[in-house]
């Protein structure tokens, strides 16, 4: 695996991410207002968003490069984009998924903010979708392991 570094992004640079989404056909789309986080060595292979909410932030938008999966990168990239985070970091994600954040610590028993249960309520419309958070606590404990 080349040598790749975990960054946030810089403003100016936001459009790479988006860019990088689309050249996987992912359906992901960075969102202003945020942190933008990428990994990236010659290219970006990786990135997330995070967006604030009321008691913390929104992590949207993760997806690594199918060429780069299985490697630890997507953990890894959680990681160093929520060190700073204070409150609860919340995602929406597909259920199959619920494994792989539940080994990063998240779980479903998590309290949404308001804006958070009602957008889910409207996912959920259309597809099957679970919440899930990870708190402070969790999230600095598995920082150490």
């Amino acid at each position: 695996m080349p040598k790749l570094h975990i960054d946030r992004l810089a403003e100016p640079l936001w459009p790479l991410l988006n860019k990088f989404y689309r050249r996987h056909h992912s359906p992901m789309k960075a969102l202003k207002g945020g942190q933008l986080w990428v990994a990236k060595g010659s290219e970006i292979v990786a990135g997330l968003c995070l967006t604030p909410v009321v008691g913390g932030q929104w992590l949207t938008g993760l997806f690594v490069d199918p060429a780069m999966r299985g490697q630890g990168l997507a953990a890894q990239l959680i990681r160093d984009a929520s060190a700073s985070v204070e409150g609860t970091l919340w995602l929406f994600c597909h259920p199959e998924l619920e494994g792989f954040y539940q080994r990063l610590g998240f779980t479903q028993d998590t309290l949404l903010p308001q804006s958070l249960s009602e957008r889910l309520v409207r996912y959920k419309r259309n597809k099957p979708m679970i919440a899930m958070g990870l708190e402070p606590l969790v999230r600095s404990t598995i920082d150490n392991l």
